[in-house]
């Protein structure tokens, strides 16, 4: 195997073997493969494009440069994945109620990417929650709580976490070949019998588009059911934040109250679709409308909360956290109002400029050695088409200083529009199976 003659093949177009490609990513695991080539390969896919085949076998190749899972469980293994967007935090909300409707979730996950938070940095907002387990107690917590939700080890897929490195430093990071690789090589390592995507849209995703989102829909999961892990995708709205909170303690609060049964909304009905597609497709409801109906009752009897109270115990964290969850977790010194300008109907939230205000706040990262202030971010966020008067209120702000919170409602009166006319309104699902 020769990485020079592997990176021209891809420069004239055609795809490396099976073989090779598997050599390749053994390489960018090992340091057999330097950064040069890692680089070039990466331009070539990039520039270039590979086949369906040739996807699949980058696919396959970069999850089995590493450690792989494999479950033997009373139910099926289960999870989801969601491209990124602006208060999505379904994971602490879907990954319980799944588990109390029989399946099993051993969600690997991940922090904060730009101006998206991460599900790990949400939990850790949690006292003692611990997201580093080993494999025994990974599989020791996902047997007794039904779900877990952890870090990825340094051995899941190596080859990804070097590739991309690259990826950012070299122009490449949009190949739609490059992130379905990416984003399936972890998933598929952890052994799943399902998986179902949420595909984000709108001014808070990375796909802004509707084409762009159909488009990495369609290779995921065509890629994900070509390589044995039965898959569907739901392409979800994010012109707006899915959840009312941004921040990482605030989400907590939102999907406490999701999961406790004292309020509904976007983040409850994206949850309940999301895992009504994943009961369907893994024999644990008739139809999707039927897991819906299932993934309800979980939520509205308390069993998705029991579900999550024993996770975070398992983990690490309080005992009694779902009795007792606003009394744990942490509140900001600073609490203000930003209020409207103007009479008129909010007309446009840009959710990536919202994020952005709340990694300025200090719940996020600007460079990977920061420590998130698990506090700040914005709470009660009003919705697209909300009515309002001059002085009305369109968020707080939660701040641990003064002067960063006058800096963050700037940002929040420069994030929202305000106009006229009653916008047009986009369904929170453009797509319901893919």
């Amino acid at each position: 195997m020769d990485a020079r003659a592997i990176i021209a093949q891809l420069r004239k177009g055609e795809d490396p073997s099976r073989d090779e490609l598997a050599w390749f990513a053994r390489g960018l695991a090992d340091g057999t493969v330097s950064d040069a080539q890692a680089g070039a390969f990466a331009m070539g896919v990039c520039v270039r494009g590979l086949s369906e085949e040739g996807r699949v076998a980058l696919t396959l190749a970069m999850r089995d440069s590493g450690d792989t899972m494999s479950w033997d469980l009373p139910g099926p293994a289960l999870d989801k994945h969601s491209t990124g967007g602006v208060g999505d935090c379904v994971s602490l909300v879907l990954a319980p109620a799944l588990a109390a409707c029989g399946a099993y979730v051993p969600m690997v996950s991940g922090r904060g990417l730009g101006h998206t938070g991460g599900t790990l940095d949400k939990l850790e907002a949690i006292p003692g929650y611990q997201t580093g387990l080993d494999e025994a107690q990974f599989d020791k917590v996902v047997r007794e709580a039904g779900a877990s939700i952890v870090s990825a080890t340094a051995e899941i897929a190596p080859a990804d976490k070097r590739l991309y490195a690259v990826r950012d430093v070299t122009g490449t990071v949009e190949s739609l070949d490059l992130i379905t690789a990416s984003i399936l090589s972890k998933k598929l390592a952890a052994g799943l019998h399902g998986l179902v995507l949420d595909v984000k849209v709108g001014s808070g995703a990375f796909m802004k588009t509707r084409e762009d989102a159909e488009a990495l829909a369609d290779s995921l999961v065509s890629t994900a059911n070509l390589a044995g892990c039965p898959t569907s995708a739901l392409i979800s709205d994010m012109s707006q934040p899915l959840a009312p909170s941004l921040g990482n303690a605030l989400e907590v609060a939102e999907c406490m109250e999701v999961l406790c049964g004292t309020k509904g909304g976007p983040l409850a009905e994206l949850s309940v679709s999301l895992g009504g597609v994943l009961l369907a497709n893994a024999g644990l409801a008739t139809d999707a409308e039927a897991g819906v109906a299932k993934m309800v009752e979980v939520l509205a009897n308390g069993q998705a909360a029991e579900r999550f109270g024993k996770m975070v115990s398992a983990h690490g964290g309080p005992m009694r956290f779902v009795e007792e969850w606003r009394r744990f977790l942490p509140e900001a010194s600073v609490i203000r109002e930003v209020k409207a300008p103007r009479d008129g109907f909010v007309t446009a939230i840009e959710g990536e400029a919202l994020g952005l205000a709340v990694v300025g706040l200090g719940g996020g990262r600007m460079v990977e050695s920061d420590v998130i202030d698990m506090a700040v971010g914005f709470s009660e966020v009003v919705r697209l088409g909300t009515a309002v008067k001059a002085g009305d209120p369109l968020l707080r702000v939660h701040a641990s200083r003064e002067d960063k919170a006058d800096a963050a409602a700037a940002a929040v009166l420069a994030a929202m529009d305000i106009g006229d006319q009653m916008p047009d309104m986009p369904p929170l699902i453009h797509e319901r199976s893919r």
